[in-house]
């Protein structure tokens, strides 16, 4: 009723779904979308095709085998996004859209993260297609996590899938995971005037403005990191990384323009709204008399921090039939957003994410049969209940 693994899975790293901020590189993921609504569709799921508003080029899948998911009778999600990072091909030893089959390996941009998950939750789900389930099983895959997010933001803006429990397929080395940071990413921006080096007063320097702002923003990073761990992260406090700038033009001209972009990660539990209004009055206040006006620009809509029941059933499940305990990560997911739509969520996948957002991704096809199995067992236990 399936191509194999391997097929299925050459077949969606085929298909360019790079999701960026920059226009010129962003693709569509409809192929994608297309290749799996048409293998659930043999299965004998309903599936819906959701174009996201006003970008038809970008599609949600919702596809669910068994009773009506939004009918309150429970059951389990298994999600996973269709798009993958940009890439740099020269860095490659393989075609990037060619699953290369090394040295038990399977090599492909997002066979990893995360297009190696769909087969994986394909295979589990066809062991159940011709069974009378008791909750129904849906699949859910989405568009440009990668960048804004935009895929579930829409599934929790038309409020589903319904269901009890989800797993987000993300590479965890089948660790089950229960919390993860929120994740902002911005550009502060300083305007000043330019104009001859040789008197300062001619202009206003926008990279001596900024050398005050990255001193207001190191000194509270180390502030929040005072004020707030969770020994249940490996680097166990808020993070804030001053990750690239750029400035000025030439050295005998007054520096007219700065530009600083910085990630900020937040622990669970952390006002990440009150946060951001804090830093944006800090940098504001130390610019205010410098002649350099500011603007910040967030890369999208922060991503909040997740956390879900350490206790919790499907969490349980998981870390018992995988044999691995309970942990945490540092990377974003969707888990918020299914969480918000009312599911006890767990990130949990096959594929480690040391081999993520990098040339020559890889998945490891030792992790695939348990990956399947352990599925499999998480279906029979929630959706034949």
């Amino acid at each position: 009723m399936l191509p194999s693994f391997s097929d299925m899975l050459a077949q969606l790293v085929a298909e360019p779904s790079v999701s960026s901020t920059s226009p010129d590189i962003d693709r569509s993921n409809l192929r994608v979308i297309e290749h799996l609504a048409n293998w659930l569709n043999d299965l004998g799921f309903r599936t819906e095709v959701m174009p996201l508003p006003n970008r038809p080029d970008k599609a949600n899948l919702i596809a669910t085998l068994g009773g009506d998911i939004n009918d309150g009778m429970g059951g389990l999600v298994l999600a996973g996004h269709t798009d993958t990072v940009p890439f740099d091909e020269a860095l490659w030893h393989s075609d990037p859209f060619t699953v290369k089959d090394h040295q038990d390996r399977y090599y492909g941009l997002g066979s990893c993260d995360m297009k190696g998950f769909f087969p994986v939750a394909l295979e589990a789900a066809a062991t159940f297609a011709k069974q009378q389930l008791s909750a129904p099983l849906t699949i859910v895959a989405t568009s440009d996590e990668e960048s804004s997010m935009a895929g579930s933001r829409y599934l929790l803006e038309c409020g589903k899938p319904k269901a009890d429990y989800a797993i987000i397929g993300e590479p965890t080395a089948m660790q089950p995971i229960f919390a993860h940071k929120g994740i902002s990413m911005m550009t502060i921006q300083l305007e000043g005037a330019s104009g001859h080096s040789s008197d300062p007063s001619l202009g206003a320097n926008a990279l001596d403005a900024m050398h005050r702002v990255m001193g207001e923003l190191i000194a509270m990073r180390e502030e929040l990191a005072t004020a707030n761990q969770n020994n249940a992260f490996a680097v166990n406090v808020p993070t804030m990384n001053l990750g690239c700038m750029r400035a000025g033009d030439n050295p005998n001209r007054i520096c007219g323009h700065a530009a600083l972009q910085i990630d900020l990660r937040l622990l669970p539990g952390m006002d990440s709204e009150a946060i951001h209004e804090a830093l944006e009055q800090r940098i504001a206040a130390v610019v205010a008399n410098t002649g350099v006006s500011l603007e910040l620009q967030k890369a999208y809509p922060p991503i909040p921090p997740f956390q879900s029941d350490p206790n919790g059933e499907l969490l349980s499940a998981l870390s018992g039939l995988s044999g691995n305990q309970p942990g945490t990560v540092a990377f974003g997911t969707e888990a918020h957003f299914m969480q918000t739509l009312g599911m006890e969520t767990v990130v949990w996948g096959p594929g480690s994410i040391d081999q993520a957002h990098q040339p020559n991704e890889y998945l490891d096809k030792a992790q695939l049969a348990p990956a399947t199995d352990t599925l499999r067992r998480v279906i029979q236990k929630f959706c034949l209940v």
